[in-house]
């Protein structure tokens, strides 16, 4: 493979939408987040009312690439060979001797490496993106609750109300019908909650256009939702930019499934209408899967394999599907290396203006992009050594995920977005250096420590 990647070189550019070509407020929006699941247990489910009380400190918790287990209702950082870096019970973390007790040295029991490794299952569930994080905290602190009630039970069957709250908040009627908070919320105050694209970032989709680029858009999001989004973000004419706008994607089936299980379908005022044997032109469709995809793809350039590159914040829903099963390049935004940017310069990121601020009276979170004190470093983590030994330190599952399936990681789009389209950035591969594919800097724990990092 080649040791660079470039845009020029691609026929076709892609673009997941929420925390992607969209970037939220996150210290509004994920208090949003959490109090519409916290308020659906309260009220519907009878969960005890001190859930709604959230105070600043406790948005530590949240930290990308936790596993919890639905069982025992442990949460784990995971090493990339799937041994047990750390732990809590709910938000009680584990100390060095109740963790060597419980996992020891060995594998995590649901731990699969690579590609049989599955972010959703019954037994488990994966935490890795900014829609996800909020809903670590609620479960951690149900755990506690949970556990005090019940004078300290080993097993757990909360999940099924995680389930139904997120379903009441995020159902595909739920925009139109103003149901839940989340989207009553969103559509009252959009400048609250939502950073619009800088100029940058629009010129250069426009740019991409002009190259002849076959503009994607690709979103898990429903239709009415991507419209208010890209309105706001992009502007009223934001349709002219996109070649195909896919909602309700319901990724990673959207990559995985096969066209006879995940048809397309036309919409009409945002609903969902018949089936299509198979795609046969640009616009606006929901669900669908890949290979129908490629197939138009292909009669759109006029080439037996266009070159697809795929931008996405999931790696379990975007970033691994699009690589694994299309074998698209794919460009991870990564907002964990903004929370790098102010520690480079030496001073704190940059604060909101005022108007942007807004009223929200209750606890705002931390950076979610920010290191959590509780879980350490997203990219590496010591492992406790024996007697007499110091620590080694090792990356974790979630950063060899990102060398092994990205192209590419970057803290957002505006930070390529004024670089000429046949710029050539270093992709990962096993031929560079772990930390090559980082644009524009590696995470600052890796490039300070790479040397004592064990394979």
């Amino acid at each position: 493979m080649a040791q660079h990647f470039s845009l020029a070189a691609c026929d076709v550019v892609g673009f997941d939408l929420d925390h992607t070509l969209c970037r939220y407020n996150l210290p509004e929006s994920a208090p949003l987040i959490y109090n519409s699941f916290a308020q659906f247990l309260v009220k519907e489910k009878g969960y005890d009312k001190e859930l709604l009380n959230v105070t600043p400190e406790d948005w530590d918790f949240c930290c990308k690439g936790l596993a919890l287990d639905l069982e025992d209702g442990n949460f784990l950082k995971l090493a990339n060979n799937g041994t047990v870096l750390r732990a809590s019970h709910g938000t009680k973390m584990m100390t060095p001797e109740v963790l060597a007790e419980a996992y020891g040295k060995k594998e995590w029991k649901h731990f699969l490496s690579d590609t049989g490794m599955a972010c959703r299952s019954g037994k488990y569930y994966f935490y890795d993106n900014y829609f996800d994080l909020p809903g670590a905290l609620l479960c951690a602190r149900v755990v506690d609750y949970l556990t005090k009630l019940n004078n300290g039970q080993k097993t757990f069957d909360f999940w099924k109300d995680i389930v139904a709250a997120i379903q009441h908040n995020y159902k595909m009627s739920a925009f139109k019908e103003n149901c839940g908070i989340y989207f009553p919320e969103i559509k009252r105050d959009p400048g609250r909650y939502l950073h619009s694209c800088p100029e940058s970032v629009k010129k250069w989709l426009r740019q991409l256009k002009n190259a002849g680029k076959i503009l994607l858009l690709i979103t898990s999001s429903h239709s009415d939702y991507c419209r208010l989004l890209c309105e706001y973000i992009l502007g009223n004419d934001f349709t002219d930019l996109f070649d195909i706008v896919i909602t309700n994607a319901l990724k990673p089936g959207f990559f995985s499934h096969l066209p006879s299980q995940r048809p397309f379908r036309t919409l009409e005022n945002d609903e969902e209408q018949e089936a299509l044997p198979s795609l046969d032109k640009p616009g606006w469709y929901s669900q669908g899967n890949a290979v129908h995809l490629y197939e138009l793809l292909k009669k759109m350039t006029g080439k037996p394999e266009p070159k697809v590159v795929y931008f996405g914040d999931s790696m379990h829903s975007d970033i691994f599907p699009a690589r694994h099963y299309s074998n698209w390049e794919t460009v991870l935004i990564l907002e964990e290396l903004r929370g790098d940017e102010g520690a480079r310069s030496q001073r704190p990121e940059e604060s909101e203006p005022l108007e942007k601020k807004g009223k929200y009276e209750g606890p705002k979170a931390k950076p979610l992009n920010t290191s959590s004190k509780k879980w350490g470093s997203f990219f590496i983590d010591s492992v406790l050594g024996l007697e007499n030994t110091e620590d080694s330190l090792v990356y974790t599952w979630s950063c060899k995920r990102i060398s092994t399936y990205s192209t590419i990681a970057i803290p957002s789009i505006e930070a390529i977005a004024e670089l000429p389209l046949d710029y050539k950035f270093t992709r990962f591969s096993s031929s560079n250096s772990k930390t090559a594919g980082y644009y524009p800097n590696p995470p600052l724990v890796l490039s300070s420590d790479e040397t004592l990092i064990s394979k």
